[in-house]
């Protein structure tokens, strides 16, 4: 028997089989640089390795899985995920991939929605082709190949997961976009272009692809560049003005389990003279950006599945905080140093669900400024 190489079966396969998912390392195969790139990004992460996102579904719904939409989304059993007949399966590749790449390179569409949008796959949809498809052989020519030519990916591939969530009572458990705003932002500032072809045999010697690092709030660097921080004294030396600025595309905080918080602080030759919280950050409450939840009694709750109220001091997009501080006289030589942190999972989100991951146990520096009074 002739021997087929791998490379060509795996293409005649995906040509020809579309009714198959492929899981991530069938990309691999021609998309090394890509598939490393999306190893270490948000996408990748699924309820099998994301401790805090499987235990807040564990305690939210333990019998259902409703969150597989977003966070499972090619699960072959996403019905029965969704009304408790079966649990997420750690041998199921369809459960493991995480936001794979077969689900977004396979959108048609997304409906808007009430409570959350609706993506729908091309094998789904019809008159709708999917991009993932296409050979080694003019790549360029093919017409499944092109995401970057398709109006999917420049207008709505994001808005199936990432726009809003409302719960039952129609309280919202995340919101990264407006119903206005399209994929064009998200894909500038989250998938930059970086150096060296997107496939392993790069016949076109390309100089640039796009980045599948997802870059978010888990890498210090990238986080840094989201807000501005601005301090200047009064004019009695008796108080400082902070300016804080949101360059994202999107709100402060977009997530409930997260929170941003400022700290303040006056040294005077190496001592502490004023700070703008005693013991705990959230006694600053215009400085501490968070989601509050409430029940129908005016009780505070944690997990917003059940919440019919929320009340949450943000930051949209584009626009500025300003906050005043009182504060002892000022001295030339003062230093004035503001720090932005973030946590990713609050405290009173550890309370509830225990987690043993660093990750959601500490701060994360996300920005600082320091101003020398003269």
């Amino acid at each position: 028997m002739k021997f087929i190489p791998y490379t060509i079966l795996l293409l005649w396969t995906l040509l020809y089989g579309s009714d198959k998912y492929f899981d991530n390392h069938a990309c691999q195969e021609c998309h090394e640089k890509i598939y490393e790139e999306y190893q270490h990004s948000a996408h990748a992460k699924s309820y099998f390795n994301d401790e805090l996102h499987r235990k807040i579904a564990q305690k939210a719904e333990p019998h259902t899985y409703t969150c597989a939409r977003c966070h499972m989304p090619m699960a072959d059993n996403l019905d029965d995920l969704m009304t408790g007949k079966a649990k997420p399966n750690p041998n199921n590749k369809t459960h493991t991939d995480g936001v794979s790449c077969y689900f977004c390179h396979t959108i048609a569409y997304v409906k808007r929605s009430h409570a959350f949008n609706i993506n729908t796959s091309a094998r789904q949809a019809e008159n709708y082709k999917p991009t993932l498809y296409g050979g080694l052989k003019n790549p360029d020519k093919s017409d499944k190949h092109s995401s970057s030519k398709s109006p999917i990916y420049a207008k709505v591939v994001c808005t199936g997961c990432h726009a809003h969530k409302l719960n039952d009572y129609n309280v919202t458990v995340f919101r990264a976009m407006d119903k206005d705003q399209d994929s064009q932002s998200c894909i500038r500032c989250h998938m930059p272009q970086l150096s060296g072809g997107a496939e392993k045999i790069n016949k076109r010697a390309r100089a640039m692809h796009v980045s599948h690092k997802f870059l978010g709030i888990y890498d210090a660097s990238f986080r840094a560049t989201g807000l501005d921080i601005n301090i200047s004294i009064k004019p009695d030396r008796r108080g400082i003005t902070v300016h804080l600025h949101n360059k994202m595309g999107h709100p402060l905080i977009i997530q409930p389990a997260r929170v941003k918080y400022l700290k303040l602080s006056i040294l005077r030759q190496g001592e502490t003279l004023w700070q703008n919280y005693d013991k705990h950050p959230s006694e600053d409450h215009d400085a501490y950006f968070e989601y509050s939840y409430q029940d129908a009694q005016g009780k505070k709750i944690i997990i917003p599945a059940t919440a019919t109220s929320v009340k949450m001091n943000n930051l949209e997009t584009n626009t500025t905080k300003t906050l005043h501080y009182k504060t002892p006289p000022l001295k030339k030589g003062d230093i004035i140093h503001a720090t932005m942190y973030v946590r990713l999972a609050k405290e009173d989100c550890q309370a509830v669900v225990s987690l043993k991951d660093e990750l959601f146990t500490k701060e994360f520096l996300l920005k600082e400024a320091n101003l020398t009074v003269l």
